[in-house]
């Protein structure tokens, strides 16, 4: 049995954010039929790499779901949503503002319809001055103070490469749908859940807002920045904890040739006896953290010296020898190829009636009594027969509907 084995979930999203959410739910068990307008999201079109085929923007964030599909602008489409609302636990979307208000279905509304309904909602910002504002992952980074610092000191913001504004905002949905069905298992109702990128971002970034007000009592000494405004910097590689970290290069100088090494107060000597200047232990200039702190530029400069002459698996086995903190900039082909990742069931092959078969990432929630079966992602409107006969739709009306362009 699955930890939420029995949990219905009406799945109202596309593009990332939300599919992101209802696909962790549905590894967790729970049975997810993803409600799609009869063109079908529009990501199974995006970003295609083989022509008429679902794309792997799509396939990826939809695995182990059902697709049914429905005109909702239509009555008869209206009235069959009615009945999937009564039958649903949970109705997640990530439309614009008020979008489901529009089709005629405020929150007020489905409450009447089914009380014990627990209804998701992500937006890109919340209801204040940005609420109509459209969003994107990048936008929502930019938004949530995760470009202002990141980058390196004298260039431009960054965006990060890990989609933190989607599917990190599709994961703390996830918190607040499975908080939601825990207190109704003692309330008996039903709740909104609500949920910003912008907020989750903001959220992800706590560190720096740390930093923020740390700046009022001084330079933040950890970043190696030589000058301190206002605001918190962009610094780099810098771990800015209180353990000092950089991304030094190894051989043999390709785009990913880099391990991030980070010097903890017991690995200095060890770490200084490995790159060749065992001296470094007890020279009072190098020796405690504090005396490092205001060079460490030249620190990093040292151990690269070293790693720059070894690959960096070589650099790997070494530090991790010595109990040395450090991880090898893996790139994607390095990730998807690796085997650990394989055996661990995070990275996985998932055949696909059309495609053929897609490498994807598995669950990274691992429950020792739910284990995780990723499956295919569901074709357009595959289910429609299936969940539809459940409400009692026969065969002859279900020919109509399509004919009529109702699903």
């Amino acid at each position: 049995m699955k930890a939420l084995e029995g949990v219905r979930i009406l799945d109202m999203t596309h593009v990332q954010s939300g599919p992101s959410c209802t696909q962790l739910l549905a590894w967790l068990g729970a049975d997810v039929v993803k409600l799609e307008a009869p063109t079908g999201d529009i990501t199974r079109q995006q970003l295609r790499d083989v022509p008429g085929v679902d794309s792997l923007y799509f396939t990826m964030l939809n695995c182990n779901k059902r697709s049914i599909t429905l005109n909702m602008k239509s009555e008869r489409g209206k009235q069959l949503f009615t009945e999937l609302v009564k039958d649903a636990d949970v109705l997640v979307e990530n439309f614009g503002p008020g979008a489901v208000d529009r089709m005629g279905f405020p929150w007020e509304r489905l409450q009447e319809l089914n009380p014990r309904l627990i209804y998701a909602s992500i937006k890109g910002f919340g209801a204040g001055r940005y609420a109509t504002f459209k969003a994107y992952e990048v936008i929502a980074q930019a938004m949530g103070g995760s470009m202002s610092t990141t980058g390196f000191e004298d260039g431009p913001p960054l965006a990060t490469g890990a989609q933190i504004g989607d599917s990190g905002t599709g994961i703390h949905a996830v918190s607040g749908i499975l908080a939601a069905l825990y207190q109704r298992e003692r309330t008996g109702r039903g709740q909104r859940v609500q949920v910003a990128m912008q907020h989750a971002v903001l959220n992800l970034c706590r560190v720096k807002l740390r930093d923020q007000q740390r700046l009022a009592h001084g330079p933040l000494r950890e970043y190696p920045n030589r000058t301190f405004g206002d605001e918190v910097p962009r610094s780099g590689n810098a771990s800015g904890g209180g353990q000092p970290g950089w991304a030094v290069r190894c051989a043999p100088g390709g785009p990913n040739d880099y391990i991030y090494v980070i010097v903890q107060p017991v690995g200095w000597r060890p770490l200084s006896a490995i790159i060749g200047r065992p001296e470094l232990a007890e020279d009072p200039e190098w020796a405690t953290p504090e005396a490092r702190l205001s060079k460490l530029d030249k620190m990093f400069q040292l151990i690269e010296e070293w790693t720059i002459r070894h690959d960096k698996w070589t650099v790997l086995d070494r530090l991790n020898a010595a109990n040395v903190p450090c991880g090898p900039i893996l790139s994607t082909r390095e990730l998807v190829e690796d085997e650990s990742l394989r055996e661990e069931g995070i990275v996985v092959t998932v055949p696909h009636p059309e495609r053929g078969d897609f490498v994807t990432v598995g669950s990274p929630l691992q429950l020792s009594d739910s284990p995780v079966e990723v499956r295919t992602p569901p074709l357009l409107g595959e289910h429609n027969e299936e969940i539809y006969g459940r409400l009692g739709v026969g065969t002859e009306e279900l020919a109509e509907l399509k004919a009529n362009g109702v699903i």
